[in-house]
Order: structure tokens, then C-alpha cells, then sequence
């Protein structure tokens, strides 16, 4: 789109509704209904309108759109996850779901301050947004927070089972991953996973155990969610009395340093030990050596269910909770070159 077609050149007159409604052959107001998402238009002729808009660059005035809706057409974003691994594909993915609805998002990281946290809340609510979707870097439940608009929980679950929360089936990542490796013939299986107080290690623990059956060599270490636990993990695994031939863990870093672990102690990833992870983190899986098998959170999935939800919720229908199921990402860690 040309600067001049957007109306941003200052020698240029702006594109007004009577040149989008002068192309598409209709009247004014049945434009302005047309990109305002309201009236009962036929699906062609809204379609017509749009595409003239697009065409000539034409920029809508959101003040007077929400003057005539009572909206603000506008959503916060609070999260807690100030590096932005999980909260940024579901940032995208919930866009991808709010720009239907012509939504602006706000993004807010709290930094696991809940004075931080308060001020947010109480800066959102004074620009008035139309709803708020909170997550995290964490997928333990966390107090939901008290306003009195529409709220969706994505990847951080609400404590409140009233809420609306879309979350991840960690069990049926791991469920794959641990079928995946039953499927190679590996028989004396490992699982190195992160901290027990953490429900995705549980959860993920859970969903490889109920697949592996006798093949599992032993309980579940639980850790850190680190390198260095990969590492220690193989040195504890090494001590033990089973030869282990397929290691699974609970998120990509574990994996990373368990493979790093094998290669010092002469082992081959994957001849002598298959070797999974989890998150499909690329920073971790894919400058892994080998590259990790792993398992694809789906995060911008997510975030477009949340984004969906929270729409649904502001123009007055209802939102049930949902998990979003993770895939299976197969690599060399478990199929070698």
C-alpha cells in the first residue's frame, strides 16, 4: 500500500467512505455498515466493500466507529512472561482472531509483580478495553484477576473452573512422543522431566507412563528445567543397574543436555539412546546435536482459540474452556541422519 493511497502523504487528500463507497457501487451508508460489521448486508456486497477499501488504502476512524458501538475495539494482553517464549505466539495467534473483529491488542507484562499487575488492570479498565486475556510463562493455574469485563485464560489457566481458560493436553504431547518411541523398538525407556511441583512435568510424566508401561526403567526423575539436569540426569541414569536405549523428557532443554551428556560418555543419539524433548523450542531443539524430536505446543493455535473466545464473550455469546492438543515433531534425535 502507497503512502498516498493511505492518505499519509501530507500533499495527498486522505481516501474518504465516499471514494470506497463510489467504487464498490453502493450507497454511503451501506459502506460505512459494510466495514463496521453491522446491518443485514449480503455477504457479496460487504465483500465488495472491503475489497474497494483495501484497494484504495482507506482507513477507517476508529473514534467515531466506537462512539456509535459503545466499544473501544480494543483488548489488553496480561502476562507474566517477560521473555516472550509462550506469550508471543499466543500474542500472534490471538491477533490473528481479534483483527476479524478489527481488534487492537495491548500488550502487558506484569514481571510476576502483582502491584505491576494492579496498575495494568487499572490502566486497561480506565481506556476501556472490551475484554482482557491473561497468560504466562507457566501452565500452573493462577488467581483470576477481578474486573468486570469479558476475560479469557490462554496457557495460564484460572484457578476458577467458572472461567474461561484454553490450556495445552500436555499428556497427549507426551503421549505421542512415548508411542513414537515404542514404535522404534526401544524397550528400556527413561523419563528426565522438570520440577514435580510443576503440573506440565506431572502431566507430562503421566501421559509417556500410561503408553510405556514395562518398558519404563524405573520412576521419573524430576529436576530442574535446565541443561545441567539433562546433563546430571545421565550421569544418575548411568549409575543405575538398566541400559536404557530411548531417554524421554519433559521440555527441550533436558533434552539438549542429556544428548550433550551421551555424546561425552561415548554414546551415540540415536543408535545407542533415542532422545526426546519437548516445547519445540528452536533456540534449544533445532541447535541440539542432533536435532531434537520433539513436540509442538501450538502456542499461536492457542492463542487464536483465546482470541476467538474473547470475542465471542464481548459480543454477547458464551466461551467454554478448551485444551488445544500439542503434535508430534519427528527430528534425528530418534531417527538418526
Amino acid at each position: 500500500m502507497t503512502l498516498e493511497r493511505a492518505g499519509l502523504d501530507r500533499g495527498a487528500q486522505p481516501v474518504r467512505i465516499t471514494d470506497v463507497a463510489a467504487l464498490a457501487g453502493v450507497s454511503i451508508g451501506t459502506a460505512s455498515k459494510a466495514l463496521n460489521g453491522t446491518g443485514q448486508l449480503r455477504e457479496s456486497t460487504r465483500s465488495r466493500v472491503k475489497d474497494a477499501a483495501e484497494k484504495l488504502g482507506f482507513v477507517g476512524d476508529a473514534r467515531a466507529r466506537a462512539l456509535s458501538s459503545g466499544r473501544t475495539y480494543t483488548v489488553g494482553m496480561i502476562t507474566t512472561d517477560s521473555f516472550g517464549r509462550f506469550s508471543i505466539p499466543v500474542l500472534l495467534g490471538a491477533e490473528d482472531a481479534l483483527s476479524a473483529g478489527q481488534m487492537a491488542v495491548l500488550l502487558c507484562d506484569t514481571r510476576d509483580d502483582h502491584v505491576r499487575e494492579a496498575h495494568y488492570l487499572r490502566s486497561l479498565a480506565a481506556r476501556g478495553v472490551d475484554g482482557i486475556i491473561v497468560t504466562g510463562r507457566s501452565a500452573d493455574p493462577r488467581p483470576p484477576i477481578d474486573v468486570s469485563i469479558p476475560v479469557v485464560y490462554a496457557f495460564t489457566p484460572s484457578t476458577d473452573p467458572a472461567d474461561v481458560s484454553i490450556t495445552l493436553d500436555d499428556a497427549a504431547g507426551s503421549s505421542a512422543v512415548a508411542a513414537h518411541v515404542l514404535t522404534l523398538g526401544r524397550q528400556r525407556v527413561a523419563i528426565v522431566t522438570g520440577p514435580a511441583r510443576h503440573q506440565s512435568a506431572v502431566r507430562r510424566v503421566s501421559g509417556a507412563t500410561a503408553v510405556l508401561g514395562s518398558a519404563l526403567v524405573g520412576e521419573p526423575l524430576y529436576g530442574e528445567w535446565s541443561e545441567r539436569w539433562g546433563r546430571q540426569a545421565v550421569d544418575v541414569l548411568a549409575r543405575g543397574s538398566a541400559d536404557v536405549d530411548a531417554i524421554v523428557c519433559g521440555s527441550d532443554q533436558i533434552a539438549r543436555g542429556v544428548c550433550d551428556r551421551l555424546r561425552e560418555l561415548g554414546r551415540s543419539v540415536p543408535e545407542d539412546v533415542a532422545v526426546t524433548g519437548f516445547d519445540d523450542w528452536d533456540v534449544m531443539a533445532l541447535a541440539s546435536r542432533p536435532p531434537l524430536t520433539t513436540v509442538d505446543l501450538r502456542l499461536e493455535e492457542l492463542g487464536r482459540v483465546a482470541g476467538q473466545a474473547l470475542l465471542d464473550l464481548i459480543d454477547g455469546g458464551s466461551a467454554a474452556s478448551a485444551a488445544v492438543t500439542p503434535s508430534l515433531v519427528i527430528r534425528e534425535s530418534t531417527l538418526g541422519a
